[in-house]
Protein backbone atom coordinates (compact mmCIF):
# COMPACT_ATOMS: atom_id res chain seq x y z
CA UNK A 1 0.00 0.00 0.00
CA UNK A 2 1.42 3.38 -1.01
CA UNK A 3 0.89 6.72 0.74
CA UNK A 4 0.92 10.09 -0.95
CA UNK A 5 3.50 12.64 0.23
CA UNK A 6 0.70 14.58 1.93
CA UNK A 7 -0.46 11.45 3.76
CA UNK A 8 3.10 10.70 4.86
CA UNK A 9 3.52 14.19 6.25
CA UNK A 10 0.22 13.90 8.08
CA UNK A 11 1.25 10.55 9.60
CA UNK A 12 4.62 11.95 10.72
CA UNK A 13 2.86 14.93 12.33
CA UNK A 14 0.47 12.67 14.23
CA UNK A 15 3.32 10.45 15.43
CA UNK A 16 5.25 13.53 16.53
CA UNK A 17 2.31 14.75 18.57
CA UNK A 18 1.91 11.34 20.19
CA UNK A 19 5.60 11.17 21.09
CA UNK A 20 5.54 14.72 22.45
CA UNK A 21 2.52 13.92 24.56
CA UNK A 22 4.17 10.81 25.96
CA UNK A 23 7.35 12.73 26.77
CA UNK A 24 5.36 15.47 28.49
CA UNK A 25 3.50 12.85 30.52
CA UNK A 26 6.80 11.29 31.56
CA UNK A 27 8.19 14.65 32.62
CA UNK A 28 5.23 15.33 34.93
CA UNK A 29 6.16 12.68 37.46
CA UNK A 30 5.01 12.66 41.08
CA UNK A 31 8.00 12.22 43.37
CA UNK A 32 6.29 12.82 46.73
CA UNK A 33 2.88 13.22 48.29
CA UNK A 34 2.71 16.27 50.51
CA UNK A 35 0.11 16.41 53.28
CA UNK A 36 -1.10 19.63 54.90
CA UNK A 37 -3.25 19.79 58.04
CA UNK A 38 -5.50 22.83 58.24
CA UNK A 39 -8.99 24.00 59.18
CA UNK A 40 -11.97 23.57 56.91
CA UNK A 41 -13.21 27.04 57.88
CA UNK A 42 -12.00 30.22 59.55
CA UNK A 43 -13.85 29.87 62.87
CA UNK A 44 -12.05 28.65 66.00
CA UNK A 45 -14.27 25.58 66.19
CA UNK A 46 -13.99 24.64 62.54
CA UNK A 47 -13.46 20.99 61.69
CA UNK A 48 -9.96 20.04 60.62
CA UNK A 49 -8.91 18.54 57.32
CA UNK A 50 -5.89 17.03 55.58
CA UNK A 51 -5.17 18.06 52.01
CA UNK A 52 -3.00 15.97 49.71
CA UNK A 53 -0.73 17.37 47.01
CA UNK A 54 1.39 15.72 44.32
CA UNK A 55 4.95 17.06 44.09
CA UNK A 56 6.49 17.14 40.62
CA UNK A 57 9.89 15.44 40.44
CA UNK A 58 11.37 17.98 38.04
CA UNK A 59 10.19 21.29 39.47
CA UNK A 60 8.90 20.55 42.98
CA UNK A 61 5.65 22.27 42.06
CA UNK A 62 2.55 21.07 43.91
CA UNK A 63 -0.82 20.20 42.43
CA UNK A 64 -3.95 18.81 44.03
CA UNK A 65 -3.70 15.09 44.66
CA UNK A 66 -6.02 12.63 46.38
CA UNK A 67 -9.26 13.83 47.90
CA UNK A 68 -9.17 16.00 51.02
CA UNK A 69 -10.25 14.14 54.17
CA UNK A 70 -11.43 15.15 57.62
CA UNK A 71 -8.64 15.24 60.22
CA UNK A 72 -10.97 13.47 62.62
CA UNK A 73 -11.19 16.45 64.94
CA UNK A 74 -10.79 20.21 65.38
CA UNK A 75 -7.72 22.41 64.92
CA UNK A 76 -5.08 19.93 63.67
CA UNK A 77 -1.57 21.07 64.66
CA UNK A 78 0.89 18.23 63.98
CA UNK A 79 1.46 15.21 61.72
CA UNK A 80 3.65 12.12 62.09
CA UNK A 81 4.23 9.34 59.54
CA UNK A 82 5.64 5.84 60.06
CA UNK A 83 9.01 4.97 58.54
CA UNK A 84 7.37 2.57 56.09
CA UNK A 85 5.07 5.41 54.94
CA UNK A 86 1.98 3.27 55.52
CA UNK A 87 0.42 5.21 58.40
CA UNK A 88 -0.23 8.86 59.22
CA UNK A 89 -1.19 10.36 62.58
CA UNK A 90 -2.63 13.83 63.10
CA UNK A 91 -2.94 15.76 66.37
CA UNK A 92 -6.25 17.61 66.78
CA UNK A 93 -5.65 20.17 69.53
CA UNK A 94 -9.20 21.53 69.49
CA UNK A 95 -10.79 18.16 70.23
CA UNK A 96 -8.05 16.53 72.35
CA UNK A 97 -7.50 13.54 70.11
CA UNK A 98 -4.99 11.89 67.78
CA UNK A 99 -6.36 10.21 64.65
CA UNK A 100 -4.74 7.38 62.72
CA UNK A 101 -5.00 7.05 58.93
CA UNK A 102 -3.87 4.24 56.65
CA UNK A 103 -1.77 5.71 53.84
CA UNK A 104 -2.09 3.98 50.48
CA UNK A 105 0.59 3.91 47.79
CA UNK A 106 -1.39 6.43 45.72
CA UNK A 107 -1.56 8.95 48.56
CA UNK A 108 -5.13 8.17 49.60
CA UNK A 109 -5.83 8.47 53.34
CA UNK A 110 -8.35 6.23 55.11
CA UNK A 111 -9.31 7.00 58.70
CA UNK A 112 -8.83 4.04 61.03
CA UNK A 113 -8.79 4.67 64.78
CA UNK A 114 -8.17 7.43 67.32
CA UNK A 115 -7.24 8.06 70.94
CA UNK A 116 -8.36 10.84 73.29
CA UNK A 117 -5.90 12.71 75.50
CA UNK A 118 -6.55 14.12 78.97
CA UNK A 119 -5.01 17.51 78.07
CA UNK A 120 -4.45 19.38 74.82
CA UNK A 121 -2.13 17.37 72.52
CA UNK A 122 0.52 19.51 70.85
CA UNK A 123 2.96 17.21 69.05
CA UNK A 124 3.44 13.61 67.95
CA UNK A 125 6.17 11.33 66.63
CA UNK A 126 6.60 7.63 65.92
CA UNK A 127 9.70 5.46 66.29
CA UNK A 128 11.42 4.00 63.25
CA UNK A 129 10.33 0.45 64.11
CA UNK A 130 6.70 1.56 64.12
CA UNK A 131 6.08 0.07 67.55
CA UNK A 132 5.45 3.21 69.63
CA UNK A 133 3.59 6.45 69.08
CA UNK A 134 4.73 9.34 71.30
CA UNK A 135 2.28 12.14 72.13
CA UNK A 136 2.96 15.20 74.28
CA UNK A 137 0.03 17.07 75.77
CA UNK A 138 -0.58 19.73 78.36
CA UNK A 139 -0.42 21.73 80.44
CA UNK A 140 -2.31 20.54 83.52
CA UNK A 141 -1.09 17.90 83.29
CA UNK A 142 1.85 17.99 80.91
CA UNK A 143 2.76 14.46 79.87
CA UNK A 144 4.68 12.37 77.39
CA UNK A 145 2.70 9.24 76.57
CA UNK A 146 3.95 6.22 74.64
CA UNK A 147 1.20 4.21 72.93
CA UNK A 148 1.89 0.77 71.54
CA UNK A 149 1.35 0.29 67.82
CA UNK A 150 0.34 -2.84 65.94
CA UNK A 151 0.31 -2.60 62.14
CA UNK A 152 -0.28 1.12 62.61
CA UNK A 153 -3.27 0.76 64.92
CA UNK A 154 -2.99 2.71 68.18
CA UNK A 155 -3.08 0.40 71.18
CA UNK A 156 -2.83 0.79 74.93
CA UNK A 157 -0.57 3.11 76.90
CA UNK A 158 2.87 1.50 77.22
CA UNK A 159 4.33 4.22 79.43
CA UNK A 160 3.68 7.78 80.56
CA UNK A 161 5.92 10.46 82.07
CA UNK A 162 4.87 13.72 83.72
CA UNK A 163 6.91 16.78 82.75
CA UNK A 164 8.05 18.22 86.09
CA UNK A 165 11.06 20.26 87.15
CA UNK A 166 12.70 18.42 90.09
CA UNK A 167 13.77 21.73 91.63
CA UNK A 168 10.42 23.47 91.06
CA UNK A 169 7.78 20.76 91.13
CA UNK A 170 4.84 23.18 91.28
CA UNK A 171 5.84 25.12 88.13
CA UNK A 172 3.56 24.83 85.10
CA UNK A 173 5.42 23.18 82.19
CA UNK A 174 4.11 23.80 78.66
CA UNK A 175 5.25 21.18 76.09
CA UNK A 176 5.87 22.29 72.51
CA UNK A 177 7.44 19.38 70.60
CA UNK A 178 8.59 15.77 70.71
CA UNK A 179 11.27 13.79 68.86
CA UNK A 180 12.49 10.20 69.02
CA UNK A 181 15.97 9.14 67.92
CA UNK A 182 16.25 7.14 64.71
CA UNK A 183 17.50 4.17 66.73
CA UNK A 184 14.55 4.47 69.12
CA UNK A 185 16.78 4.59 72.21
CA UNK A 186 15.68 7.98 73.53
CA UNK A 187 12.83 10.49 73.31
CA UNK A 188 13.08 14.26 73.83
CA UNK A 189 10.41 16.86 74.63
CA UNK A 190 10.84 20.62 74.19
CA UNK A 191 8.98 22.77 76.70
CA UNK A 192 8.98 26.03 78.63
CA UNK A 193 8.19 26.93 82.22
CA UNK A 194 5.07 29.12 82.20
CA UNK A 195 5.70 30.02 85.83
CA UNK A 196 9.03 31.57 84.76
CA UNK A 197 8.14 32.79 81.25
CA UNK A 198 4.67 34.27 80.79
CA UNK A 199 4.72 37.48 78.70
CA UNK A 200 1.90 39.76 79.76
CA UNK A 201 1.07 37.54 82.70
CA UNK A 202 2.28 36.71 86.19
CA UNK A 203 5.54 34.81 86.74
CA UNK A 204 5.90 32.96 90.03
CA UNK A 205 9.22 31.19 89.54
CA UNK A 206 12.83 32.19 89.00
CA UNK A 207 13.65 28.86 87.35
CA UNK A 208 15.20 28.71 83.88
CA UNK A 209 12.32 29.20 81.40
CA UNK A 210 13.20 26.76 78.57
CA UNK A 211 13.81 23.01 78.94
CA UNK A 212 14.31 19.77 77.02
CA UNK A 213 13.25 16.61 78.82
CA UNK A 214 15.15 13.48 77.81
CA UNK A 215 13.95 9.91 78.35
CA UNK A 216 15.62 6.56 77.84
CA UNK A 217 13.32 4.04 76.18
CA UNK A 218 13.48 0.72 77.99
CA UNK A 219 11.84 -2.69 77.82
CA UNK A 220 8.17 -2.59 76.90
CA UNK A 221 8.41 1.08 76.00
CA UNK A 222 9.21 2.24 79.54
CA UNK A 223 10.42 5.83 79.93
CA UNK A 224 13.20 6.82 82.37
CA UNK A 225 14.78 10.27 82.67
CA UNK A 226 18.20 10.42 81.04
CA UNK A 227 21.16 11.60 83.09
CA UNK A 228 20.98 15.35 83.76
CA UNK A 229 17.47 15.72 82.38
CA UNK A 230 15.79 18.13 82.02
CA UNK A 231 18.33 20.21 80.07
CA UNK A 232 18.31 23.99 79.79
CA UNK A 233 17.01 25.21 76.43
CA UNK A 234 16.97 28.99 76.16
CA UNK A 235 13.75 30.89 76.83
CA UNK A 236 10.91 29.42 74.75
CA UNK A 237 11.87 26.31 72.78
CA UNK A 238 9.25 25.62 70.13
CA UNK A 239 10.44 22.56 68.19
CA UNK A 240 13.24 20.00 68.16
CA UNK A 241 14.77 17.38 65.91
CA UNK A 242 17.60 14.84 65.96
CA UNK A 243 19.94 14.00 63.10
CA UNK A 244 19.69 10.63 61.26
CA UNK A 245 22.86 9.29 62.94
CA UNK A 246 21.65 9.73 66.55
CA UNK A 247 24.49 12.13 67.43
CA UNK A 248 22.91 15.58 67.60
CA UNK A 249 19.72 17.32 68.75
CA UNK A 250 18.65 20.80 67.65
CA UNK A 251 16.04 23.08 69.24
CA UNK A 252 14.51 26.36 68.03
CA UNK A 253 14.21 29.13 70.64
CA UNK A 254 11.26 31.30 69.62
CA UNK A 255 11.92 34.06 72.18
CA UNK A 256 15.68 34.43 71.62
CA UNK A 257 15.73 33.95 67.83
CA UNK A 258 18.27 31.17 68.17
CA UNK A 259 18.99 27.57 67.28
CA UNK A 260 20.37 25.52 70.17
CA UNK A 261 22.49 22.46 69.43
CA UNK A 262 23.39 19.47 71.61
CA UNK A 263 25.59 16.44 71.24
CA UNK A 264 24.18 13.12 72.42
CA UNK A 265 26.46 11.38 74.92
CA UNK A 266 26.04 7.80 76.07
CA UNK A 267 23.03 7.30 73.83
CA UNK A 268 20.72 9.78 75.57
CA UNK A 269 22.47 12.53 77.61
CA UNK A 270 22.56 16.00 76.04
CA UNK A 271 25.52 18.39 76.15
CA UNK A 272 25.55 21.83 74.53
CA UNK A 273 27.51 22.30 71.32
CA UNK A 274 30.37 24.46 72.55
CA UNK A 275 30.09 27.09 69.81
CA UNK A 276 26.31 27.62 70.01
CA UNK A 277 23.67 28.88 70.11
CA UNK A 278 23.24 29.91 66.47
CA UNK A 279 21.36 32.85 65.02
CA UNK A 280 18.03 32.30 63.23
CA UNK A 281 15.41 34.63 61.82
CA UNK A 282 12.75 36.16 64.04
CA UNK A 283 10.46 33.80 65.97
CA UNK A 284 11.73 30.41 64.74
CA UNK A 285 9.09 27.76 65.24
CA UNK A 286 9.85 24.65 63.21
CA UNK A 287 12.90 22.68 62.10
CA UNK A 288 13.79 19.98 59.56
CA UNK A 289 16.91 18.08 58.50
CA UNK A 290 17.37 16.63 55.02
CA UNK A 291 17.41 12.79 54.80
CA UNK A 292 21.21 12.72 54.38
CA UNK A 293 21.75 14.71 57.57
CA UNK A 294 23.73 17.41 55.70
CA UNK A 295 21.40 20.41 55.79
CA UNK A 296 19.12 21.94 58.39
CA UNK A 297 16.18 24.29 57.79
CA UNK A 298 14.35 26.55 60.24
CA UNK A 299 11.07 28.35 59.53
CA UNK A 300 10.84 31.86 60.98
CA UNK A 301 7.26 32.92 61.71
CA UNK A 302 7.72 36.66 62.09
CA UNK A 303 10.10 37.02 59.13
CA UNK A 304 8.08 34.70 56.86
CA UNK A 305 11.31 33.03 55.81
CA UNK A 306 13.40 29.88 56.00
CA UNK A 307 16.98 29.84 57.27
CA UNK A 308 19.26 27.19 55.74
CA UNK A 309 22.37 25.72 57.39
CA UNK A 310 25.08 23.21 56.48
CA UNK A 311 25.74 20.69 59.27
CA UNK A 312 29.35 19.83 60.02
CA UNK A 313 29.06 16.03 60.04
CA UNK A 314 31.96 15.72 62.50
CA UNK A 315 30.99 18.29 65.13
CA UNK A 316 27.29 18.80 64.43
CA UNK A 317 27.80 22.54 64.11
CA UNK A 318 25.28 24.23 61.81
CA UNK A 319 27.14 26.75 59.66
CA UNK A 320 26.22 30.36 59.16
CA UNK A 321 23.08 30.58 57.08
CA UNK A 322 23.48 29.34 53.52
CA UNK A 323 21.02 31.99 52.31
CA UNK A 324 20.51 35.35 53.98
CA UNK A 325 17.40 35.18 56.16
CA UNK A 326 14.63 37.33 54.79
CA UNK A 327 16.12 37.51 51.30
CA UNK A 328 14.03 36.93 48.22
CA UNK A 329 15.45 33.42 47.96
CA UNK A 330 14.28 32.43 51.43
CA UNK A 331 10.94 34.22 51.55
CA UNK A 332 7.76 32.24 52.23
CA UNK A 333 4.15 33.31 52.34
CA UNK A 334 2.94 34.78 55.66
CA UNK A 335 3.88 33.07 58.94
CA UNK A 336 5.41 29.67 58.18
CA UNK A 337 4.86 27.33 61.15
CA UNK A 338 5.98 23.95 59.82
CA UNK A 339 8.78 22.85 57.47
CA UNK A 340 9.63 19.54 55.79
CA UNK A 341 12.24 18.19 53.34
CA UNK A 342 11.00 15.74 50.75
CA UNK A 343 12.13 12.17 51.61
CA UNK A 344 12.36 10.77 48.08
CA UNK A 345 15.09 12.93 46.57
CA UNK A 346 15.89 15.32 49.39
CA UNK A 347 15.68 18.07 46.76
CA UNK A 348 12.61 20.09 47.85
CA UNK A 349 11.57 21.97 50.99
CA UNK A 350 8.00 22.97 51.88
CA UNK A 351 6.51 25.20 54.57
CA UNK A 352 2.93 25.46 55.85
CA UNK A 353 2.09 29.16 56.10
CA UNK A 354 -0.54 29.71 58.79
CA UNK A 355 -1.55 33.28 57.96
CA UNK A 356 -0.97 32.92 54.24
CA UNK A 357 -3.32 29.91 53.89
CA UNK A 358 -0.72 28.32 51.66
CA UNK A 359 2.34 26.11 51.22
CA UNK A 360 5.60 27.58 49.97
CA UNK A 361 8.02 25.41 48.00
CA UNK A 362 11.80 25.57 47.51
CA UNK A 363 14.29 23.66 45.42
CA UNK A 364 17.21 22.39 47.53
CA UNK A 365 20.65 22.46 45.94
CA UNK A 366 22.18 19.08 47.00
CA UNK A 367 25.70 20.48 46.72
CA UNK A 368 25.26 23.58 48.89
CA UNK A 369 21.90 23.32 50.67
CA UNK A 370 20.83 26.66 49.18
CA UNK A 371 17.15 27.23 48.42
CA UNK A 372 15.41 28.70 45.39
CA UNK A 373 11.63 29.03 44.93
CA UNK A 374 9.79 26.27 43.12
CA UNK A 375 7.57 26.90 40.14
CA UNK A 376 4.35 28.83 40.90
CA UNK A 377 4.94 28.94 44.67
CA UNK A 378 3.04 29.50 46.98
CA UNK A 379 0.25 26.94 46.63
CA UNK A 380 -3.18 27.63 48.19
CA UNK A 381 -4.48 25.51 51.09
CA UNK A 382 -7.41 25.57 53.47
CA UNK A 383 -7.56 27.96 56.41
CA UNK A 384 -4.62 28.31 58.79
CA UNK A 385 -2.42 25.35 57.83
CA UNK A 386 -0.41 24.23 60.86
CA UNK A 387 1.53 21.15 59.75
CA UNK A 388 3.13 19.75 56.60
CA UNK A 389 4.55 16.26 55.98
CA UNK A 390 5.68 14.26 52.94
CA UNK A 391 6.07 10.66 51.78
CA UNK A 392 7.82 9.28 48.68
CA UNK A 393 5.74 8.06 45.77
CA UNK A 394 6.35 4.66 44.22
CA UNK A 395 9.72 2.95 44.35
CA UNK A 396 11.93 6.02 44.36
CA UNK A 397 15.13 5.46 46.28
CA UNK A 398 15.39 7.32 49.57
CA UNK A 399 18.31 9.52 50.54
CA UNK A 400 19.91 8.35 53.79
CA UNK A 401 22.99 8.83 55.93
CA UNK A 402 24.65 6.00 57.84
CA UNK A 403 26.32 6.56 61.23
Amino acid sequence: MKFSKLSQLFLVSILGLVVATLLTACEIETIDYVFVANSAGTSAGSAGQIQTYDADSQTGALRQGAATVSSGGINPVAIAITADYANLYVVNAGSNNVTHFALAGNGVLTQKDAITTSATPVSVTVNTAGTYLYVVSGPSPSTLTAYSLSSGAIGSVASQATLTLPSNTSDIIVPTGVNVLANGAAVYVSSYDKSAYNPGGVTTSTANPGWVFGYIVGSGGSLALSSGSPYKAGVKPTALISDPTNRFVYVTDFASNELIGYTIQGGSTLDFLINGPFKTGNEPNSIAIDPRGKYLYVSNGLDSSVTAYVIDLTTGTPSAAVNTTGSQTNSTDTTPVSVVVDPALGRFVYTANQQGDSVSGFRLDPNTGALTPTQSTPYPTGAQPAAVAAVPHGNHSLQTTSP
